[in-house]
């Protein structure tokens, strides 16, 4: 493991991965079903998360490709400085040296994330789930014969089979050196390794992502945005919970009701806040606290209010950072919405389904970061490196 691999030796064997994968398809899916029959919770989210299918083993194998075609992101020069008494100096992408990502039921994720750490010259360990735990096995089995294949150290990939209290216990006092850590999960698990590591964290956070519906809008583009958000994939980080309507929309409450009709359809729970509460069909909320909640279900807030300053405010202060969406045809004030609202991802008559690696251009992703330290959003493979400053002399002291 001191030894750097060159792209050649990590291409070589991101490529036979991605050729294994699609052999042992029908392997992969018969591991999954073990885990799928095993899950006897009731949470929708995690069940997507955690199923396997025809669409998710093309997409693991796509990522793997796409790794594969993209540069190399190490040892790429950021600077550069001849210094007056003759030393060169250069900063160097580098590798973090140990990353260890926990993650939650997405079996896929232990593709992606070893492919973008692999490839970013990093040892990943990966603590999956116990649900995903038969397809986990399997897929770093398949990840170790392709590193075998071209005689790279199996060490590069691993595989840690705790429980809670062994990782809590390996990450108060780990058995070998960790650089950083990438929690992926709910709130919960965010905390408990946040409480227990003692390296940095990159927290990849709660979505709770919002739509504003400004005075300016085309509603008919809202409608279509805000059920894709909402109803497209219900388990995703990028989902749409919270939709605010400007009161000086025209007519506002009718577009309310075109809203609520297109949500039913998909029987999506819809909550509203005091301003909505003469609608039919709709929960009255009692709790302001439900504006911090990220459903991961068919559960969606509407709420009003009457200027863009107060949909800023309101972002701003219950959104989990992840990302938001101003619908409007002024681009003035998309431009300042998207200036100052505080999350990692803005759009402009967009879906927040976007904010994803992939979709992205960075052909998959690590996690997607809540944080501003090292970088914010989707983390794909040029972001899994630090720097290194390089320093030529001949015989130069200070």
């Amino acid at each position: 493991m001191n030894k750097l691999l060159t792209i050649s030796e990590r291409n070589n064997v991101l490529l036979t991965m991605a050729d294994l994968i699609l052999q042992e398809k029908d392997a992969i899916i018969m591991e999954n079903k073990k885990d799928l029959d095993g899950y006897n919770g009731d949470d929708l989210a995690m069940e997507d998360r955690l199923k396997v299918d025809d669409a998710k083993i093309e997409g693991m194998i796509a990522s793997l490709k796409e790794l594969a075609s993209q540069e190399d992101p190490l040892g790429k020069e950021r600077f550069r400085f001849q210094h007056n008494n003759g030393m060169e100096v250069y900063n160097k992408t580098a590798p973090f040296g140990t990353i260890m990502i926990i993650y939650e039921s997405r079996p896929d994720v232990t593709v992606e994330a070893a492919g973008i750490a692999f490839k970013s010259g990093n040892k990943i360990l990966l603590k999956g789930g116990k649900e995903s735990l038969n397809s986990n096995l399997l897929i770093v089995d398949l990840w170790h014969r392709a590193m075998k294949k071209h005689g790279v150290s199996t060490e590069w990939v691993e595989y840690l089979k705790y429980n809670r209290q062994e990782t809590q216990a390996f990450l108060e006092n780990p058995t070998q050196k960790i650089d950083l850590i990438v929690p992926r999960g709910g709130e919960r698990l965010i905390q408990f390794v946040k409480e227990n590591a003692n390296c940095p964290v990159i927290v990849s956070g709660r979505g709770n992502n919002f739509v504003y519906v400004h005075k300016d809008a085309d509603l008919d583009l809202a409608l279509k945005v805000i059920v894709n958000a909402k109803t497209a994939k219900i388990s995703a980080c990028n989902a749409l919970d919270k939709v605010l309507i400007d009161t000086n929309v025209p007519n506002y409450k009718d577009f309310v009701k075109k809203l609520q009709d297109g949500l039913a359809e998909y029987n999506v729970d819809i909550h509203v806040d005091s301003g909505l509460g003469d609608l039919d069909n709709v929960t009255v909320i009692k709790d302001d606290n439900i504006w911090y909640e990220e459903f991961l279900d068919y559960k969606i807030v509407i709420g009003v209010v009457d200027s863009i300053d107060g949909a800023i405010n309101k972002i701003n202060t219950y959104s989990g950072g992840h990302s938001s969406s101003i619908i409007t045809t002024d681009k003035e004030m998309a431009d300042l919405f998207m200036t100052i609202v505080d999350t990692a991802a803005v759009y402009h008559n967009a879906s927040t389904r976007f904010t994803d690696g992939g979709q992205l251009g960075l052909g998959g992703e690590l996690a997607i970061s809540t944080d501003k330290l090292h970088q914010r959003g989707p983390i794909g493979l040029e972001h899994l490196v630090t720097n290194k400053w390089y320093i030529h002399g001949s015989g130069q002291i200070r």
